[in-house]
């Protein structure tokens, strides 16, 4: 089985988001998926398989599958175009949040997804204690979302990992604040999922765009992940839907060694 690794959201090696990619001819085991991921010790791994007119993609974390990532859908496809389908510029994923569109502009990856409007809830005790940081709102969608002051608290968060895996709400945990040099600026964390902190989070700006689109009353923006290696997405609201573009960088091709598992 061939595994690409690629880094999403990024323009260059060793920043954005790396995720490994696997394009097969037909499914194997969900365990088996389950271990390459394991293996590959990214926080995604993703798997697809053509149908049709259409890939049916599935993303796998260390600590299982799930519903929607959007740097593993860029990085799908960027493999598919460069070493696939070469004539293509437009792929149709059937995934758990249902059909996504990826069009290649140039080099440019554009991903339409879901637009997923969060909702203010309360902070707790708990909360604070987990961030390290008292956040200015609390907002609840699949995952929750802090917004805080400055974005150099931000930058600077050190939150309680084993703390934030103990909060009853939210898949993941993600902290934001307005830009100076970006519109605006955010870090995730998914401990849950056995992922401390995602480098650059496709799925997290499906709550955040909306949410900065009303703030700044722009519907184009363009943003910046804090993680260690950093990564920029162009964000764009149009009703019900989220466009995240981005660039992605190819970082190694490997042939895992699966004889007897297949």
């Amino acid at each position: 089985m061939r595994c690409y690794v690629v880094d999403a959201f990024a323009e260059k090696q060793f920043e954005g988001n790396p995720a490994a990619i696997c394009i097969l001819e037909n499914w194997v085991s969900d365990d088996l998926m389950q271990s390459i991921t394991k293996e590959n010790n990214l926080s995604e791994t993703a798997f697809a398989v053509k149908e049709g007119d259409k890939y049916h993609l599935r993303w796998f974390t260390p600590g299982g599958e799930i519903d929607l990532c959007g740097h593993a859908t860029l990085a799908t496809a960027f493999v598919l175009a460069n070493f696939y389908t070469k004539s293509e510029n437009k792929f149709v994923f059937k995934t758990l949040s249902g059909d996504l569109t990826v069009v290649k502009k140039g080099d440019l990856y554009e991903l339409d997804f879901p637009s997923r409007v969060p909702a203010k809830i309360d902070i707790t005790d708990e909360m604070v204690s987990a961030l390290g940081v008292n956040p200015v709102e609390a907002y609840l969608g699949r995952d929750l979302m802090f917004i805080l002051e400055d974005e150099s608290e931000v930058l600077h968060a050190k939150p309680n990992f084993p703390a934030l895996k103990e909060l009853e709400e939210g898949l993941g945990v993600i902290l934001t604040a307005k830009s100076k040099q970006f519109d605006f600026a955010s870090r995730a964390f998914f401990p849950k999922l056995n992922v401390n902190e995602d480098p650059v989070c496709g799925s997290a700006h499906c709550q955040l765009t909306p949410y900065w689109s009303e703030q700044l009353n722009k519907k184009d923006m363009v943003a910046r992940q804090l993680s260690e290696r950093g990564g920029t997405l162009y964000c764009k609201l149009d009703n019900e839907r989220v466009s995240l573009s981005g660039y992605a960088t190819l970082y190694s091709i490997a042939e895992l060694q699966l004889d007897g598992l297949l």
